[in-house]
């Protein structure tokens, strides 16, 4: 990869705010963007060979979103709090295993897609953002929906392919979920509680692979209600 193409991706996003230096094959990050200016609104250094986010982030307060997805990547730096513009966080395909807190900075962050990393703890410092609404923790080492989860304003949470054996009863109380994925984990049936099937706004509530069989839920209490609530909004989709 030659400095005249990095160098040119560089003076294009001088003028559009875009920088892509994605697909790059790069493992450090390229001298100019320590004196870059601050005009940045979308950053993309996805499929490239990073092992760490660079501190100079920090300085493109004016970022919307981020994309880091497809590096090495194990941890996100404090500063990225700084970022309170941000509205998109992607990094997916990385080996993080925890999340910053002051990621509660960033109050405008609507989507925020971190599968495929090596997480353990459910990161409940995303249910302090009030406008986030997708959280993809898919694909992680998660064990556990802690009750914090309570509070988190997400429409859709991905916990697919985890190694889930608790979800706190208190999901039921999230007050905007609709979609809820728990494929492929490690649940029994007194794990589904039924107050998320009673209680809850969740309408798509997706529990294949797990440790019971689709006869055991169904016999759950509150299965009907629940139901109800599926089909009267395939019915408004249909």
């Amino acid at each position: 990869m030659g400095n005249k193409q990095v160098k040119q991706h560089f003076e294009t996003a001088k003028k559009t705010g875009v920088l892509k230096i994605s697909l790059l094959r790069l493992d450090e990050f390229p001298s100019a963007l320590k004196t870059f200016p601050n005009v940045l609104k979308t950053l993309d250094i996805s499929e490239n060979r990073f092992t760490a986010l660079p501190e100079d982030i920090a300085k493109f307060t004016l970022l919307k979103h981020l994309n880091a997805s497809g590096n090495k990547i194990a941890m996100v730096p404090e500063c990225i709090g700084v970022l309170v513009k941000l509205e998109t966080l992607n990094m997916i395909n990385n080996l993080l295993t925890s999340v910053p807190r002051s990621l509660a900075s960033c109050t405008h962050l609507k989507q925020v897609i971190l599968s495929n990393n090596q997480i353990q703890a459910f990161p409940v410092v995303f249910c302090e953002l009030k406008q986030l609404d997708l959280l993809d923790l898919s694909r992680n080492k998660i064990t556990e929906v802690p009750p914090e989860v309570k509070s988190l304003q997400v429409t859709e949470l991905n916990l697919n392919q985890n190694q889930i054996t608790i979800v706190a009863e208190e999901i039921a109380d999230c007050p905007k979920l609709k979609t809820l994925r728990l494929e492929e984990n490690c649940l029994q049936i007194s794990g589904i509680h039924s107050r998320i099937l009673t209680d809850s706004k969740v309408c798509n509530l997706c529990v294949d692979g797990n440790l019971f069989n689709s006869k055991q839920f169904t016999d759950l209490q509150g299965y009907d209600t629940y139901m109800e609530r599926y089909t009267a909004v395939r019915k408004k989709i249909l």
